[in-house]
């Protein structure tokens, strides 16, 4: 596997005459890798020649400070972890490398309605931070492929809009959330939760599991309520537990007969911020 730190070097690798009309596949990543990171190395593995991941803690999209200090690094279990795997290329830049004029913002993306709800809503700004970081990897990677999990299921809608910003040719690939035994979903901030938040934390898939069993049963505020309650008796503080359109996002009052729906959570237990998410149909 190589391995480049700077844009210049990567650049010239991917531009090389060797490797001049060969499909690259791309997967962005922020580290602490787990086999949810895996999965989207093997399925750009399957459809490209080249697969190129990249880890970067992009400053930009916290806007929680200390949540940006408490990320979780474990760059080389990760550096060790792609190479077993066979990754081809590894783009790892420091901050200074990505912001040489410092961390700022340098423009507003138009990205409609879904930056303000469920996320965006809880994290404002997050999304645009988000965008300009895609854009920058993105121009310097200049992948075919994006593979993406859906486990980040608001940020998706983001990048697909961001793509359509761009006017590339880009084609993103969704790929499904890998899971511990419990249900709970593959995330870097697991790494943050102590051994007694880890014993519950799958509660939070559980809960998505009982909001499509009950599809047709009770109307979805009935389901929300026990819910939130469930997470709450169990100590967890609930950020939003939602049901929306699996296209749009557009966030539905109570479950809609043959329509493409999804459920979505968002919790904190102590201070580490879960989130995931269960298609319905």
């Amino acid at each position: 596997m190589l391995i480049f730190k700077s844009i210049g070097q990567i650049q010239s690798y991917l531009k090389s005459a060797g490797l001049e009309g060969t499909k690259i596949g791309f997967v962005p990543t922020m580290g602490a890798l787990h086999e949810g990171h895996i999965s989207l190395i093997k399925a750009a593995q399957k459809e490209n020649k080249i697969t190129v991941c990249s880890i970067f803690v992009n400053p930009t999209q916290f806007n929680n400070p200390s949540d940006l200090e408490k990320y979780p690094r474990t760059t080389e279990k990760d550096i060790e972890l792609l190479h077993d795997n066979c990754c081809d290329v590894l783009f790892l830049p420091d901050v200074e490398e990505m912001y040489p004029d410092g961390q700022i913002l340098e423009k507003q993306y138009d990205l409609g309605f879904v930056e303000t709800i469920l996320e965006g809503a809880s994290r404002p700004g997050h999304f645009q931070g988000v965008a300009q970081v895609v854009e920058k990897l993105l121009d310097i990677i200049k992948p075919d492929n994006l593979y993406m999990g859906q486990k980040d299921y608001q940020q998706i809608a983001i990048v697909r809009r961001l793509l359509k910003l761009m006017n590339t040719n880009i084609q993103l690939k969704t790929i499904a959330t890998t899971r511990e035994p419990d249900g709970l979903a593959m995330s870097s901030r697991n790494k943050r939760l102590t051994e007694p938040q880890r014993n519950i934390a799958g509660l939070i898939y559980q809960c998505l599991v009982s909001i499509q069993t009950k599809e047709g049963l009770q109307h979805f505020s009935i389901v929300k309520k026990e819910c939130e309650d469930i997470l709450a008796k169990k100590g967890f503080k609930p950020d939003y537990v939602a049901l929306a359109d699996a296209e749009t996002l557009e966030p539905l009052e109570d479950y809609v007969k043959d329509r493409n729906t999804v459920a979505l959570i968002a919790a904190f237990i102590g201070d580490v911020r879960l989130i995931d998410n269960l298609l319905l149909n």
